[in-house]
């Protein structure tokens, strides 16, 4: 491993299902299937909270600040917990397994989204009530949120585009560009598009509007291994995480491996960066000069021996992040 690189102490002992970063500070949350969810101060590594559900946790997220975040559980419920009183509460529940959570902070409210279908808004200003929903088509496995929208990648290769302000309609429906299965969404950090990934290591560039759309949009095979007699070996990329300053974008596979990128410029920044087993998880802190990566086994070859569960913060470079654009002729 680089020697810009350390390992949190204490990780996990069950898969990571997300690690999540606080708005302006390095605290990270970690939720796995041991039916937890931690909090680590990274600059001291050391754990500073935790709480359970009942079981698997499938996602976490923060709120407005590092004092209150959210999850979302196999037991179909979502908690909220307060760290300055330690405590956990049900906000709500679904019919079925909350895969997905998200802040909206525009509106001040957790969303989440279930294998039930159904996407609930909470807002715990007024004690925890759902004030809004949305019946899908398909079960929900990923979602993100820019300003007034939330993007929703479920089962079936579609995608879902709200406006918040208006949930009764989806502003956009849309087929997924990738041929397999949706693994991964996330919003670009200007607001103007997403990036979604899928089980057949690929990555997909989308942009809201639909002139754009049709001149910008573009995928690209990612995460893939050649052997001697040139047959492929293609992995599933489980995470994408944005640089929140300059746009540039990681993603995490099934090999093991992370790589940079710069999706304007279509452009890889960097060699990949090898890890002990599946890349989980990632997530860029607030200044975007650390990103944290779960190297966590995701069963995509069933049962087997497999590493334990590790957690690395890699210092990055402004020149393995910061994008290149194409030299004029």
């Amino acid at each position: 491993m680089s020697s810009a690189q350390s390992e949190l102490a204490d990780p996990p002992k069950d898969g990571i299902s997300a690690i999540k970063f606080a708005p302006e500070h390095n605290l990270l949350l970690v939720s796995s299937w041991n039916a937890e969810v931690r909090m680590y101060d990274v600059l001291v590594n050391a754990r500073r909270a935790t709480y359970t559900h009942k079981a698997a946790v499938l996602d976490t997220c923060w709120g407005a600040d590092q004092n209150r975040c959210f999850s979302g559980s196999i037991d179909r419920t979502v908690k909220t917990f307060d760290f300055g009183s330690s405590t956990d509460t049900v906000i709500g529940e679904h019919d079925k397994a909350v895969k997905a959570v998200c802040w909206q902070k525009d509106l001040g409210c957790c969303v989440s989204g279930s294998w039930d279908k159904t996407m609930k808004v909470w807002d715990v200003r007024q004690g925890n009530k759902c004030v809004a929903s949305a019946a899908l088509p398909d079960k929900i496995f990923t979602m993100s949120t820019t300003s007034n929208r939330i993007v929703v990648g479920t089962s079936n290769r579609h995608v879902w585009v709200y406006d918040f302000r208006n949930l009764s309609e989806p502003e956009q429906k849309r087929e997924s560009a990738l041929k397999f299965q949706t693994r991964s969404l996330r919003c670009f950090p200007n607001g103007s598009g997403y990036a979604m990934s899928s089980i057949e290591g690929r990555v997909a560039m989308e942009y809201f509007d639909p002139a754009m759309a049709q001149t910008k949009k573009y995928a690209f095979k990612c995460h893939r291994a050649q052997d001697d007699k040139g047959v492929d070996t293609v992995y599933p990329v489980n995470a994408l995480g944005f640089h929140p300053s300059y746009g540039t974008f990681a993603t995490g596979g099934c090999d093991g491996k992370v790589i940079m990128w710069d999706g304007e410029n279509k452009k890889r920044l960097q060699a990949p960066w090898a890890y002990p087993t599946s890349i989980a998880a990632l997530d860029f802190n607030p200044t975007g000069a650390m990103l944290a990566v779960a190297s966590s086994y995701t069963f995509e070859e069933g049962e087997k021996q497999a590493p334990p569960d590790q957690i690395f913060f890699r210092s990055v470079s402004d020149a393995e992040v910061r994008p290149r654009p194409k030299q004029p002729a």
